[in-house]
């Protein structure tokens, strides 16, 4: 079995041991609007208007947006990168002027 299936298996059962839901998704899947907002916590509106300034892909299928699932998913990992930097940014920023 290769290293990185064996990787995977050992996550799902770590993340199932500690009680989480487990789902397998392809990367190439493709989620409604309202499935992105709920990933990423975010209004549907506040979305759409992601998709409508160029942040995030999506292409029209009848009248509703389908997104890249990959695309959202790298977008959640990027955003809260950048709010981890700024936290820690603030933080120092406190530390150097002797707040408490």
């Amino acid at each position: 079995m290769p290293q990185s299936a064996t990787d995977l298996l050992l996550e799902i059962l770590k993340q199932i041991g500690a009680g989480n839901a487990v789902t397998l998704v392809s990367l190439e899947a493709e989620v409604t609007t309202q499935q992105a907002s709920d990933l990423l916590n975010v209004s549907r509106p506040y979305l759409v208007g992601l998709i409508d300034n160029g942040t995030l892909p999506a292409r029209m299928v009848g009248n509703q947006r389908r997104l890249p699932l990959k695309a959202v998913l790298d977008y959640k990992v990027d955003t809260q990168a950048k709010r981890r930097l700024a936290l820690d940014d603030m933080s120092a920023l406190h530390q150097e002027m002797g707040l408490e």
